[in-house]
């Protein structure tokens, strides 16, 4: 009796070993492979192609994991999960966050759940990811990766074939859809099996390790992330807010007020698209950058605010600058002097 083609759906995030394991699952195992990638909205990559944001030369970067299916002839399905749903899940982390703000643990069973409910409704048999056993300290430990999968309503359904040999069996192993002598051993953080692996492949090319792709990673972004969270009576964050974390320079002026300040053309304009709401605050006679005010700041904080939009443009030198504020409640202006350096508002600096 021929045996059934198992049908598998694998999480790709463009990586090398998301590359490696579609494979070794379609190629080797013999698979029917459905592949998709999760946009969370904290991904840097596709965050900034997304907005349009130009490397040196001029191009955006491409979605990495879109390349990565180009090589390996094989169409991935891009989906949003930036959803309220998955924002109040990093919000509000049942296993905490990571050395910053990244909450991998809950990040990862949320996918997997997602993940669980289109391999349910596509009918296949297992999903399967480039995850290598001990390569991550929050999220692929061996007791860790079995949380994560009861969690996500996966046990025995969810394959990391480059650490399946030194993982329990998966349903589809034990049922002879798939053979475990095909699958492999790989630990800990080195590189060198999966590039062997990749020349053994002869994959054309693949990207280099170069950290995280994750804005929840980042110390500085985090810090942006809780201060939102800290000045909340409740705990949640909204998909705009996430947009504008990853733009500008931010200063928390009060409890109820916050500046935010361009740093790049590009930036400036995504603060006037983000205008809606808040306060939209520009030199009126100098080139500069664009900033936002979200709160109701006092006339103090106005100044403050006038201030440091003067000092980062080109009439900081001037012994005052006009500063324009906008509103749907009409338009304001201040006359104020440039703060001299930076030192004189670092402390408002988040």
């Amino acid at each position: 009796m021929t045996k059934r083609k198992a049908k598998a759906l694998g999480l790709i995030s463009g990586g090398l070993d998301s590359m490696l394991a579609l494979r070794i699952v379609r190629d080797v195992l013999g698979c029917e492979v459905r592949a998709v990638n999760f946009y969370t909205g904290f991904c840097i990559t596709e965050t900034q192609r997304r907005r349009g944001t130009t490397r040196a030369d001029g191009t955006v970067k491409p979605n990495e994991a879109l390349v990565a299916g180009a090589e390996l002839h094989t169409e991935v399905e891009l989906i949003d999960i930036s959803d309220k749903g998955y924002l109040d899940v990093i919000a509000n982390p049942k296993y905490g966050y990571g050395a910053n703000a990244n909450p991998c643990v809950d990040c990862r069973i949320d996918m997997f759940q997602r993940a669980r409910q289109l391999l349910d409704e596509w009918g296949g048999d297992f999903i399967f990811t480039g995850e290598v056993l001990g390569q991550r300290p929050k999220s692929q430990r061996r007791h860790t990766m079995a949380l994560i999968e009861k969690n996500a309503g996966l046990e025995g359904r969810l394959l990391r074939p480059l650490s399946a040999k030194l993982l329990p069996p998966t349903r589809a192993e034990e049922e002879g859809l798939i053979d475990r002598e095909k699958l492999l051993d790989f630990s800990g953080r080195g590189r060198k099996p999966q590039i062997a692996l990749a020349e053994e492949l002869r994959l054309g090319s693949f990207p280099q390790p170069a950290g995280g792709c994750c804005y929840l990673t980042d110390e500085t972004f985090a810090r942006k992330f809780f201060d939102i969270l800290d000045h909340r009576e409740e705990r949640r964050i909204e998909k705009e807010e996430i947009l504008l974390l990853a733009s500008g320079r931010h200063f928390r002026l009060s409890p109820r007020t916050k500046l935010i300040v361009g740093r790049t053309e590009g930036e400036n304009f995504q603060l006037e698209r983000h205008a809606e709401g808040r306060y939209l605050v520009a030199a009126r006679d100098h080139a500069g950058p664009v900033a936002l005010v979200e709160g109701e700041p006092t006339w103090e904080e106005m100044v403050l605010a006038s201030r440091i939009v003067a000092r980062y443009g080109k009439g900081k030198g001037e012994a005052e600058v006009l500063v324009e504020w906008k509103s749907e409640g009409g338009a304001d202006e201040l006359r104020v002097e440039p703060f001299l350096d930076d030192a004189a508002f670092e402390p408002f600096r988040i």
